[in-house]
């Protein structure tokens, strides 16, 4: 890990839902304690329902957590409003989900380019098609620009998501199962894909996944169970 300060640091984050009448919350996350360097790469496992997802959403600013702290790049996201948090996600953070999400009536290009429409950086956009069309072309897309996602395979749909999170060049990319709803061959193509891209990109990477044989290329790897992340030897 970098000896610089982590790009990602949590402290004493939980997280609790309300359950029905007189049975008491849900207790998800208890106590998570995380720090992620800037060009790491780490991989989150457990057991279905142990909160993996919950915990990337509330990295990813998608969920705030009951108690605790998030700080991303020296900033605690705490003390943002809705607003600042949708602008830290929109330049700082890419999304990669077990679905693409892709929306079916735009091209390929198109669907790359959704998250530059809402950036305030003039220089982003206005370089953002030729920086679509060269990472389009690095994942081997470069011919299927107008091409709909109902054309494409699951393989091929999942790329050029991986696309659409890198485009406004974010620091941290957030990947929710992005293998889960591939085959063998593409979700290990994929998984590789992940890897090269966050090496030539510099960015930094979280991986939440079921794969064993993905998070074991990551490299570290952390388990999510009861609520509580221990790091895996």
């Amino acid at each position: 890990m970098s000896t610089t300060a982590p790009l990602v640091h949590l402290d004493r984050v939980s997280k609790s839902y309300d359950a029905a009448v007189g049975v008491g919350p849900v207790h998800v996350l208890r106590d998570v304690a995380l720090e992620v360097g800037r060009g790491e790469s780490i991989a989150i496992i457990g057991p279905s329902g142990s909160g993996k997802s919950t915990l990337l959403n509330i990295i990813g600013t998608l969920d705030r957590p009951s108690s605790g702290k998030v700080l991303l790049d020296g900033q605690d996201l705490s003390r943002l409003d809705e607003l600042q948090l949708a602008q830290v996600r929109n330049r700082q953070i890419g999304f990669i989900f077990q679905l693409h999400h892709l929306l079916p009536q735009c091209t390929v290009l198109e669907n790359v380019l959704v998250p530059t429409l809402a950036s305030s950086d003039t220089a982003l956009r206005n370089g953002a098609v030729s920086r679509a069309k060269k990472l389009l072309d690095r994942v081997g897309l470069g011919a299927r620009l107008s091409h709909r996602p109902g054309q494409l395979s699951g393989g091929e749909r999942q790329r050029v998501a991986v696309v659409r999170a890198l485009i406004n060049q974010p620091k941290l990319l957030l990947a929710d199962e992005p293998t889960g709803a591939l085959d063998h061959a593409s979700a290990t193509a994929l998984g590789q894909l992940l890897l090269d891209l966050e090496r030539e990109e510099g960015v930094t990477l979280i991986v939440v996944t079921h794969s064993l044989e993905l998070a074991k290329r990551i490299g570290r790897v952390l388990e999510l169970r009861e609520g509580r992340l221990t790091e895996q030897t």
